[in-house]
């Protein structure tokens, strides 16, 4: 057995003994696949963020906060008598060799945009043999909301329901932002909701159009936000005062100093 081989099932044991009934940690032994689930969302965020950060010292530590969160999920199932981390493990093999008949079968060679098309006819028909119908079938509801916008229309658009450019996305996004002006006067909140979120529906086509992650441009403002916002602390900080005892027209001007440090 290899070292990899052996690593993982050490983990499996591990994990084994922690769901143990007797012997095993009260925590782990209460959880279900419910309570586990935003932990197995949050460690992928994590994961994300390391190599946002190009952490590459921090990421085998996160990777294997996500990978134990499978080998949870599969203990649980293995428990209910449903499959276990073998079943994981095989179904993501045939599935790989299944949608690379160019490496794993006889199919010819193909290009980058060649083997994307065939994925999407593999899924395809992945989808059928489950009965999901449907061209909008099997976009998972749990996404972030930036990023099934953006695949729900990216569907979409497959089958031609979409924006010819992204300037007609801009002027969608300009009658939306005059319905949301329209709303602001009722200030009724179902309302001004429906409209944000149409903004924020259009924003993610944007993004799309343009050939950008949602997700990731919008981590990358909240980072720059939060570095901005930073300096402004910092310069107060040096003055002996924080942001609430300063006036907003003067964190203002640090902002504004921050924007322009950025920019030299």
């Amino acid at each position: 057995m290899g070292e990899a081989e052996a690593e993982l099932r050490r983990l499996l044991d591990i994990m084994a003994a922690l769901r143990a009934p007797v012997g095993g940690c009260a925590w782990d032994v209460a959880q279900d696949f419910d309570s586990i689930a935003p932990y197995t969302i949050e460690e992928a965020y994590e994961v994300a963020d390391a190599i946002a950060r190009r952490d590459f010292a921090a990421l085998p530590d996160e990777l294997g906060d996500l990978l134990f969160q499978v080998v949870f999920h599969a203990r649980m199932a293995e428990e209910a008598g449903r499959f276990g981390f073998a079943a994981v493990a095989r179904a993501i093999s045939d599935k790989m060799v299944r949608r690379h008949p160019h490496v794993f079968g006889e199919a010819a060679a193909r290009d980058a945009g060649m083997q994307r098309a065939a994925w999407e006819v593999q899924k395809t028909a992945e989808r059928a043999a489950r009965a999901e119908v449907g061209v909008l079938a099997g976009i998972p509801i749990a996404l972030p909301a930036l990023t099934r916008a953006q695949k729900l229309t990216a569907r979409a658009a497959r089958v031609g329901f979409d924006w010819p450019d992204a300037a007609a996305v801009l002027e969608k996004l300009d009658e939306e932002v005059a319905e949301l002006r329209a709303e602001l006067a009722g200030a009724d909140p179902v309302r001004l909701a429906d409209e944000v979120g149409d903004m924020l529906f259009v924003l993610a086509n944007l993004a799309r159009k343009l050939e950008l992650d949602p997700e990731q441009c919008l981590r990358a403002a909240n980072m720059k936000f939060a570095r901005r916002f930073g300096h402004i602390e910092a310069a107060l900080a040096a003055e002996g005062r924080v942001p609430a005892e300063a006036s907003l027209d003067e964190m203002e001007a640090l902002w504004v100093a921050a924007k322009m440090g950025e920019r030299t």
